[in-house]
């Protein structure tokens, strides 16, 4: 091999070494290393192994929080959740409307644009908002008045099919949106339900709403959740759904305007699975040596990783297969977490040496909990970095040579 040949090729090594020899950590806008982030489990570790400190990320996220709204005695799920209770007419809902002795007024009818109940030869009764039994009062009322009985006949309104709904979620929600729900797609409606009298429906809950927008965020106030209904104002304290309590899952109606309040700060007993929760935490997963041509060879399909709420950061490496192997070629490995405050909407990278992390008695203290959305990628052990660049340096040498 020529003199300048093996100068090239040495050059090349040692360049490449020297880019094995560490990165600079990544910079965020955000003072996360100081416990300043989303949450503190993202800060720097400040101590060695043998220095290990007692968990303080419970603590350091505590501090930033503004006080529940709904206190502590709960006022949220008071006068509220009374007034709201029970099951309420929308429009669009197919109501059976059955009056004794009469064939008339007698029929099914759906509630109109305007939240009314036309019937024949009676003024729109309005349904929007209210239970069956003021709907029947109310057509009562008005057969009397117009002479149609002399006493008040007897009268069922019952709900044969609730539709579905679409309401406004904000606030602390991970996809703040309008969202349509309730409702049975077609290839799934049941034809004896269909045809017997009287309906239900859980699909129009409040938890099936925040479930649509994402579920709630971490830092939400569960306590004061506000509903605002036909220009009024409700609040509810939903701290009872974490504890297998669900007495303020309201039904929703058409127009209903949902907001969850923020308290600021990051709560570790809301990253758990509950009914307004999201389902579950989409990861977008690297774990290749040598970067992919296309989505097909590196597995990556239409779909990323699904993993459940509440999972950590180093449950998802292992789930990427970053961690174990052979100790002397493959403990040497990091991995970088790309992660949004849904707060301020500023992205975070978090990099972490995994051996490091797995071996230290306060790794909780830095092992943050994954959010919807967020990305993992894996890097290689400085051997397999060694590896790759003796396997650059022989192709370049055989290139060399075949000229």
């Amino acid at each position: 091999m020529p003199q300048t040949l093996k100068f090239g090729s040495l050059l090349l090594a040692l360049l490449a070494l020297g880019n094995c020899a560490g990165f600079d950590a990544p910079d965020n806008l955000e003072p996360v290393a100081a416990g300043d982030g989303y949450q503190a489990q993202y800060r720097t570790p400040d101590v060695d192994r043998k220095n290990a400190q007692f968990l303080r990320s419970a603590s350091i996220n505590a501090q930033k929080c503004r006080p529940a709204r709904g206190g502590t005695g709960g006022k949220g799920t008071g006068i509220a959740a009374v007034a709201l209770r029970g099951e309420r007419l929308t429009r669009n809902d197919l109501v059976d409307v059955r009056i004794a002795d009469d064939d008339t007024f007698s029929g099914d009818y759906v509630v109109s644009r305007d939240g009314t109940i036309k019937l024949p030869f009676l003024t729109p009764v309005l349904a929007q908002g209210r239970s069956t039994a003021e709907v029947e009062s109310d057509i009562a009322a008005q057969l009397i008045a117009g002479d149609f009985f002399d006493d008040r006949p007897r009268i069922s309104v019952r709900v044969a099919d609730f539709a579905s709904v679409t309401v406004g979620v904000s606030g602390a929600v991970f996809e703040p949106r309008s969202v349509e729900i309730g409702g049975v797609p077609g290839d799934q409606v049941d034809t004896r339900r269909q045809s017997a009298l009287g309906a239900s429906s859980e699909g129009r809950n409040l938890s099936a709403a925040l479930r649509a927008a994402g579920g709630v965020r971490p830092d939400a106030d569960i306590s004061a959740v506000e509903v605002r209904r036909g220009g009024a104002l409700y609040v509810l304290d939903m701290r009872g759904v974490f504890e297998g309590q669900n007495a303020v899952d309201i039904m929703l109606l058409t127009g209903d305007a949902v907001s969850v309040p923020s308290r600021g700060c990051f709560q570790e007993d809301l990253m758990r699975p509950s009914p307004i929760s999201p389902p579950g935490v989409s990861l977008f997963l690297s774990n290749l040596t040598q970067p992919a041509a296309g989505n097909a060879p590196s597995a990556v399909g239409r779909d990323v990783r699904e993993v459940p709420y509440g999972t950590r950061y180093m449950q998802a490496v292992i789930d990427t297969n970053c961690v174990g192997g052979a100790r002397a070629t493959s403990a040497d490995r990091s991995a970088v977490l790309f992660s949004r405050n849904p707060i301020t909407d500023v992205s975070v990278v978090i990099e972490r040496d995994i051996e490091d992390l797995l071996r230290r008695a306060d790794r909780d203290d830095y092992d943050p909990f994954l959010l919807p959305g967020d990305s993992i990628a894996c890097y290689d052990s400085t051997i397999t970095n060694i590896g790759e660049v003796g396997r650059v340096i022989g192709i370049v040498g055989l290139s060399a040579v075949a000229l």
